[in-house]
């Protein structure tokens, strides 16, 4: 399985996906079209018959909130965001979600800025063993157990 760029048309599959690995953090469709018309350069689907998805965008320090739209990105992004990397059971252990990291760094660097994103209880060690080092609680709409992430560009692995 590969990673592609994600289309309006792959949307529903992305959606079900989420509701499957991430039950305790919803996010409605909406969420999921506007990252895609925002930032079509960060989302991505695993397979032909959509394994998995990532979605990222340039963004400022502090997270959004999940299930909220953005409305704009920043004009001046202080981060590269990730958003979420969500693989199906049968998608996982192959280097797949290493493979979507590798490809979101690729985004970050050509722009300059570091990746972020939000560890939701029990995926910080995937996390960390992607370059990623805990920065502090995230809180919020993401949850109790919930970790803000940073992976500078002085520790990427490409």
């Amino acid at each position: 399985m590969t990673w592609r760029p994600m289309t309006p048309a792959d949307l529903p599959a992305v959606s079900r996906i989420a509701v499957a690995v991430h039950p305790r953090h919803p996010e409605g469709d909406a969420v999921f079209a506007e990252r895609l018309a925002l930032w079509p350069r960060g989302c991505l689907v695993l397979g032909a018959g959509i394994r998995g998805y990532a979605l990222s965008h340039p963004w400022g320090l502090h997270p959004p909130p999940l299930d909220t739209l953005l409305g704009a990105l920043p004009a001046r992004p202080e981060v590269y965001y990730i958003h979420d990397v969500a693989l199906m059971p049968e998608a996982r252990g192959g280097g797949a979600g290493s493979a979507a990291v590798a490809r979101l760094a690729a985004v970050a660097d050509a722009m300059g800025l570091p990746l972020a994103l939000v560890a939701v209880p029990g995926s910080a060690p995937f996390w960390a063993r992607q370059g990623f080092a805990i920065t502090g609680p995230a809180g919020g709409s993401y949850g109790e157990g919930s970790v803000a992430m940073r992976r500078p560009a002085s520790t990427r692995r490409e």
